[in-house]
């Protein structure tokens, strides 16, 4: 049984690193694009923020970084990144969405996910927006704008329509009662 759970373990990250390469290079695409939108827009190459501002750079990252640690209470950083890899690569390839192919996890509503259907992208954008804001980058702050859309426009209602398709009634109750992206949002009576 241990060695079993060896081979998985070491599946899992050879998965996780194939993964994060990819995503890595997708995010990087995306910053790329938001430098081209800046340059093209004729946006200064600094933001000139008063230093009050560039704290609240620091704040972000700290929260961001702060979510994604108590996200990584609830699940491992290999496994998030090799479902987000498996439903990105879903979208890409137009695959059956409600197959279960690669995600095995069970629907997670305790800690982070109590308060935000989607933690891990929230501690990303927080990041990134801290970094642009720390940096006093225009480029970075476009960048950010590029991701937020990606994952608001792409990635999330992809991947909600999979996590209804896989999960049934519970995800839609769930998507009911818990704010996609900014916590503490008001949510619409029904």
């Amino acid at each position: 049984m241990a060695k079993q759970e060896r081979v998985g373990t070491r599946s899992v990250a050879k998965a996780a690193l194939v993964a994060g390469g990819v995503i890595v290079a997708l995010v990087s695409v995306l910053f790329w694009l938001g430098s081209v939108a800046a340059r093209l827009l004729g946006a200064p190459t600094t933001l000139a923020l008063p230093p009050a501002v560039r704290l609240l750079g620091w704040i972000a990252l700290a929260a961001g970084a702060a979510l994604g640690l108590w996200l990584f209470r609830y699940r491992s950083p290999a496994t998030m990144i090799v479902s987000t890899y498996v439903t990105f690569v879903k979208m890409l390839s137009r695959a059956q969405i409600a197959s279960l192919e690669g995600r095995t996890e069970p629907l997670i509503v305790n800690g982070p996910q109590k308060y935000v259907r989607h933690p891990l992208y929230l501690a990303a954008t927080l990041i990134f927006l801290g970094c642009a804001l720390v940096t006093n980058s225009t480029s970075s702050l476009f960048g950010v704008g590029c991701v937020v859309l990606w994952f608001v426009l792409v990635q999330i209602p992809f991947e909600e329509t999979e996590l209804r398709a896989i999960f049934g009634d519970p995800y839609v109750r769930y998507c009911r009662e818990v704010p996609m992206l900014i916590p503490f949002m008001k949510r619409p009576r029904t």
